[in-house]
């Protein structure tokens, strides 16, 4: 008889423990740790004590990332309230990187945009195909420790070591790209989660569309900037 099979019987007969109760109080194992001898119940305590406390860690781990997503909420709704009581680009872009900096405690942050403007402000800069190229295919956020020499060249500080970057849209046509950076190499990694990069990303977009006049540029990329 294998072991599976007496634990399948036992799980079937639930009444033997009842039955036999005696004999198993003089049934004894070693102890996990200590290696000595020890009731049968006792074993049992100890199991039972140490997926308790496996639970109590695994409910900390979730309460903290429950404190750290409700953090997070409330800076980006703090954001999503400020870029609506912007009043232009230069506004936009300003209480953007405000928020990074400051609230979110982003190190570094690059934005480019390739919109027809005469602004003579640094987002305007001009931009080449491979970083196009690159918004074009980020359909989610990415994140992770490589970047293109060009968006390195984004960044006065060095050296950095992890990047999220994402694509600003109209419809599916990209008319930028943000990118945020770090010294810490698990700032942004590659299996963080994204949710909140997205949502950003959208709530940067949109707020780019609001102040951006119909056809400058916006309007150049199709139906969908309307």
């Amino acid at each position: 008889m294998q072991a599976h099979d007496i634990i399948a019987w036992l799980k079937d007969n639930p009444a033997f423990f009842d039955d036999y109760a005696d004999e198993f109080a003089e049934i004894y194992v070693p102890h996990t740790h200590r290696g000595q001898a020890i009731s049968l119940a006792e074993r049992q305590l100890l199991t039972l004590r140490d997926k308790n406390r496996a639970l109590e860690m695994r409910l900390a781990e979730l309460l903290q990332f429950g404190e750290e997503n409700d953090l997070i909420s409330e800076r980006l709704h703090r954001l999503s309230v400020d870029l609506m009581q912007a009043q232009d680009l230069a506004g936009i872009i300003g209480t953007l990187e405000y928020h990074l900096k400051e609230r979110f405690q982003v190190p570094q942050v690059a934005l480019r945009l390739w919109l027809d403007s005469d602004s003579t402000l640094r987002e305007f800069s001009p931009v080449g195909d491979a970083a196009k190229k690159l918004a074009e295919n980020l359909v989610s956020p990415y994140c992770g420790p490589y970047v293109t020499d060009e968006v390195q060249g984004w960044f006065d500080a060095g050296p950095l070591n992890s990047f999220a970057q994402f694509a600003l849209r109209v419809g599916d046509e990209p008319f930028g790209l943000l990118v945020m950076a770090s010294d810490d190499v698990e700032r942004f990694y590659p299996d963080m989660g994204t949710l909140y990069l997205q949502r950003l990303a959208d709530l940067v977009s949109a707020a780019i569309r609001r102040v951006v006049p119909i056809g400058s540029g916006v309007g150049a990329y199709g139906d969908d900037a309307r």
